[in-house]
């Protein structure tokens, strides 16, 4: 029910809005295919007040990243029978119901979550940007920028071209229930207070072993990206710790039973942590003071040798890409981001914090502290040789259960 690839599945939809500028195929077009409620609907709208010649513009909302990634995967077999169309959304009329159609045509540029990235390049469903292209990626962040250099094979690569454009960021937080801790003594701050004994049987995680491991190695002051585990003595041990903690393991309920009130701490997405925030007030949140996971959704462009002839004709002004990207940097559309959907902007961290809103200022989710941001990691890709040792290890304390890295 509640992830940041699905809030309420299509529900968090109701946010986005669906924009169409005539529909003239002599006229430039720019279509893009988007994850719903990431883009203000008052960003749609300025961006094309914004453009100077009449221009076809086209957003469709889909409610889950995995989608948008089948999507590209789609457009590389184009025989391959789709299934489902994401609903247009009507500023008038509202959200419209899924109706089971073929995959959209290829659109210009897509949302896709950093977690799909190496694939989505070693797959060749995606071609890389060309950062000169735009004025405002300065703006962007020094760890983002390095985030999408990425060689061919989808590795981290200092000098390797840029195959993505971050437009919104969140984080890996812990959600209470604040009546339930009014009776401690003492107060959630950090990865640590998870082992603490008043909540044993009490917590709720996702159930993503990179996550799991990776807040423990935050808790012995390592790094979610720790190369060799061989090296930690003590991670086992306080893996096993922590699973006596938890009583729900999920990526997709993780949140109801703190809802119910069958545990008092739940671990997950501050996307879905935010947009839960809206309808029950005693849920509060925090980001870890040692550092947590961050994630990050990107704007990338769909490979054009996957497009059908026709389709490459209409997609001929690949200045339309940049300047939607370029808009999506400057800081009214990063503040529209942060104020108007549950997450954040990169370009956010880059400015004066002192001029930011006062509901920014203190609204830990969507600005964490600096020095906590300092302290996080994004996950990345692992070798082969790595991978199998985190999914070993996991297999020592969940023998049973096989779950995505």
């Amino acid at each position: 029910m509640l992830n940041r690839r699905s809030f309420f599945n299509g529900i968090a939809a109701l946010g986005m809005v669906f924009l169409l500028s005539g529909c003239n195929r002599t006229r430039p077009a720019l279509k893009i295919l988007l994850l719903a409620n990431s883009i203000p609907s008052q960003s749609i709208s300025k961006f094309r007040k914004s453009l100077t010649q009449k221009t076809a513009l086209s957003f469709k909302a889909e409610a889950q990243l995995q989608q948008l990634y089948d999507f590209l995967e789609d457009w590389r077999e184009q025989g391959k029978e789709a299934q489902e169309e994401p609903s247009w959304i009507d500023p008038l009329i509202g959200f419209l119901p899924f109706v089971r159609q073929r995959p959209p045509k290829q659109t210009n540029l897509i949302t896709l979550g950093h977690s799909w990235l190496s694939q989505a390049i070693q797959n060749q469903v995606i071609q890389p940007l060309n950062p000169d292209n735009f004025s405002q990626w300065k703006n962007l962040p020094s760890s983002w920028q390095d985030l999408v250099r990425r060689n061919s094979k989808g590795q981290l690569d200092p000098s390797g071209e840029v195959w993505g454009a971050p437009y919104r960021w969140g984080t890996t937080a812990i959600a209470y229930n604040r009546d339930k801790f009014k009776a401690l003594d003492w107060e959630l701050t950090d990865w640590s207070d998870l082992w603490r004994p008043e909540l044993r049987d009490r917590v709720s995680i996702i159930d993503r072993p990179r996550e799991v491991i990776g807040l423990t190695l935050k808790k012995l002051g390592y790094s979610y990206n720790e190369q060799d585990l061989s090296k930690i003595a003590n991670l086992k041990s306080e893996l096993r710790s922590l699973h006596q903690q938890i009583k729900f393991y999920s990526s997709t309920h993780y949140l109801q039973p703190l809802i119910l009130e069958d545990v008092w701490v739940a671990v997950g997405w501050s996307a879905d942590i935010l947009s839960l925030q809206e309808q029950y007030p005693n849920i509060d949140a925090i980001i870890p003071q040692s550092g947590t996971a961050l994630w990050t959704d990107l704007w990338v462009e769909p490979s054009r040798k996957n497009a059908p002839s026709s389709e490459a004709k209409i997609n001929t002004q690949p200045s339309l890409e940049n300047k939607w990207i370029d808009f999506c940097w400057r800081e009214e559309t990063a503040l529209q981001i942060a104020l108007f959907t549950p997450a954040s902007s990169p370009i956010i961290l880059g400015m004066n914090r002192a001029n930011l809103l006062e509901t920014l200022q203190n609204d830990p989710l969507r600005l964490p502290n600096a020095e906590i941001i300092a302290k996080s990691d994004f996950i990345e890709p692992l070798s082969k040789e790595i991978e199998k040792q985190y999914r070993d290890l996991w297999k020592t304390i969940m023998p049973n259960v096989d779950s995505e890295l």
